[in-house]
């Protein structure tokens, strides 16, 4: 029994960062899809911590929601997983920020995983080796700080073909990535989905239907 409780608590602290991530994100591009100012304005803030750690902007404190994460009692008493939870929202939420950037449809959508969105970049029945190196690049990032600066590098690529991702996911994995063996079954995640997504006629470059 004692050797689940561990376990346990990781899983029901990524369920909690992940679906205060999703809530947060979705109130801020609802408002930003709706041309609300103040939505318009914290996003452009938020861009500035994209590929960042929170220490590293504190310009930012008080502007990214991770206040949310406190008021459920699963991080008391346990500043490790105060910090891993912290880290994983930060990231998402900043690198949502990028991704938004002059869109006019939502970049958050539920159920998009960070595999699906690199291959929904490729030709389809193709892979496009540049891509997929960027890809794998951010599979074997050793540190936090690692891998939020390489998937601000692949945002940037899912902004460009207007491609979503689910950031509450992301944000979920991006804790678990902090955890003893999690960016283990993180990469696995990520590679599952990558490989067994199925490639559509509207994969690839964004056409009329992507952003209809």
């Amino acid at each position: 029994m004692t050797s689940t409780a561990p376990a346990a608590r990781r899983s029901s602290v990524r369920s909690l960062v992940e679906a205060t991530a999703g809530r947060f994100i979705s109130d801020l591009q609802a408002g930003f899809l709706a041309d609300r100012p103040a939505a318009v304005g914290a996003l452009a803030q938020l861009r500035r911590g994209a590929g960042k750690l929170p220490g590293q902007v504190p310009e930012l404190w008080g502007v990214t929601g991770t206040e949310q994460l406190f008021h459920d009692q699963s991080l008391s008493g346990d500043d490790t997983r105060a910090e891993r939870a912290e880290v994983g929202f930060f990231v998402a939420v900043t690198l949502y920020a990028l991704h938004q950037q002059s869109q006019g449809t939502p970049m958050h959508k539920t159920g998009e995983d960070l595999g699906q969105g690199i291959r929904r970049l490729m030709p389809r029945g193709e892979i496009d080796e540049t891509i997929r190196r960027r890809f794998v690049r951010v599979g074997t990032a050793a540190t936090a700080d690692v891998l939020a600066y390489r998937l601000r590098e692949v945002i940037s690529l899912l902004r460009n073909g207007a491609i979503p991702l689910d950031y509450g996911r992301l944000a979920g994995q991006l804790y678990l990535a902090q955890t003893p063996d999690g960016m283990s079954q993180v990469r696995r995640d990520w590679g599952r989905s990558f490989h067994t997504y199925k490639t559509g006629a509207d994969d690839g470059a964004s056409t009329d239907k992507d952003t209809a």
